[in-house]
């Protein structure tokens, strides 16, 4: 038998592998419409059961352009439905569409994992390959020798990494003993008649406390973790009560521009633990999204910057849609910006700034919700609060932080069609 060139019998199993891929059986079509923005590298997603009942193991995602199919990586998450996520990889221009099809796969798709979570003891570490995204901290965490025990907080996240490995957190600062890298009690409440400050520790009125985790995720779109936290009221003679339970949910992409950004999300849901109410009084900072930043970062070091075009020296009390902080530091210049979503309670949220004369100049950024008018949290609702978070390398530009909020205060629409 005459023996076939190799480049033959490569192009036969090419054309092999097109044809399984295109006589696949489709389940359902999936039009993504970029709609007025432009969108990069977004994380979409549908509820899988619209389309199918086929198992996970049972479907495949291909994009099709120019009559061709390709295949693309995607995660299932699993819940009261279940969700398919995938990148829309690239750009996506204003206007333009993207087809895709879910289909039968002819065998389970190996398994991937890019966003890993790694338990390390006490901590959960988000990285991607070798390098670390964030650390939540599950295990209590206690202040410096000497410093009084009261400071112990659990659940935050610090360090958070910048993707040159710049840690941008900080932990227990002298000036601050209870800041605690990222983190969101609130601070001014009031609950069953008395006033309960679950941020400033010292006041041992309240703390917030890691009671575990409902789900840790690792998958090729994304990997997180669902964490409950409790706020905790301080009764007296050693008794507590638990006034709110709240999930923490985030969720960590895979990098962006050959490594150089890094888009996470962090979603507070909230709840009153009991029949009591809780009233989170007006006050000029707490709750929503907390950040104290790396002491690298002081007036001469850094620059912030909000959706309105405040700076440090004028931001602090303005609203924003999303804050940025950019600053030098010893692995080179990196930032953080934060998104807020327009859902989010009395939005554009206020934001809480530290000005320019803070001590030592560092810096504190808050977006906080009840910085103007105060909001009563009752019995049997769920409460949300979303943020969007790009860490990258170097700087952004105001035009680039407005096209990220644009795309995840619009986001594209997701169309379905059954086969």
């Amino acid at each position: 038998m005459k023996k076939q060139p190799i480049c033959f019998l490569l192009l036969s199993l090419l054309f092999s592998c097109c044809m399984i891929t295109a006589q696949a059986q489709v389940m359902a079509r999936i039009t993504i419409d970029a709609g007025k923005f432009k969108r990069e590298n977004t994380p979409v997603s549908f509820a899988l059961d619209d389309a199918t009942s086929l198992a996970d193991t049972e479907v495949a995602l291909m994009e099709v352009k120019d009559g061709h199919k390709t295949p693309v990586p995607f995660q299932v998450e699993q819940g009261y439905q279940r969700r398919i996520w995938w990148i829309l990889s690239g750009v996506s221009a204003p206007g333009t569409q993207r087809v895709f099809e879910l289909v039968k796969a002819t065998q389970p798709a190996a398994a991937t994992t890019v966003i890993q979570a790694k338990d390390q003891q006490g901590t959960l570490v988000l990285q991607q390959g070798s390098q670390s995204i964030l650390q939540y901290n599950y295990a209590t965490v206690y202040p410096p020798a000497g410093i009084d025990s009261v400071f112990k907080r659990s659940g935050f996240i610090h360090p958070l990494w910048a993707p040159n490995g710049a840690v941008l957190t900080n932990i227990h600062p002298k000036d601050h003993w209870h800041h605690v890298g990222i983190w969101n009690p609130w601070t001014h409440t009031e609950f069953e008649g008395k006033v309960v400050d679950f941020w400033n520790l010292k006041e041992k009125q309240g703390t917030v406390r890691f009671t575990g985790f409902l789900s840790k995720t690792e998958g090729p779109v994304w990997g997180g973790f669902k964490a409950l936290q409790d706020h905790i009221v301080f009764k007296g003679e050693g008794k507590e009560q638990v006034a709110l339970n709240e999930v923490w949910d985030v969720r960590a992409y895979p990098a962006q521009a050959n490594g150089a950004r890094r888009l996470w999300d962090f979603t507070s849901t909230f709840g009153c633990a009991g029949s009591s109410p809780l009233l989170l009084l007006q006050y000029r900072y707490g709750g929503g999204f907390g950040f104290r930043a790396t002491p690298e970062w002081t007036n001469a070091t850094s620059q912030v910057l909000t959706s309105e075009g405040h700076t440090r020296k004028d931001a602090d009390s303005t609203r924003a849609r999303w804050i940025k902080v950019t600053g030098q530091t010893g692995k080179g210049q990196a930032g953080m910006l934060v998104l807020s979503y327009p859902a989010n309670y009395d939005s554009p949220e206020p934001v809480r700034v530290w000005p320019e004369n803070a001590e030592r100049g560092e810096l504190f950024i808050n977006f906080s919700p009840t910085k103007i008018k105060s909001w009563l949290l009752t019995y049997g609702k769920e409460y949300t609060l979303k943020y969007r978070i790009l860490v990258y390398n170097d700087d952004i530009t105001p035009a680039e932080a407005d096209a990220l909020w644009n795309d995840l205060a619009n986001p594209p629409v997701v169309k379905i069609t059954k086969q």
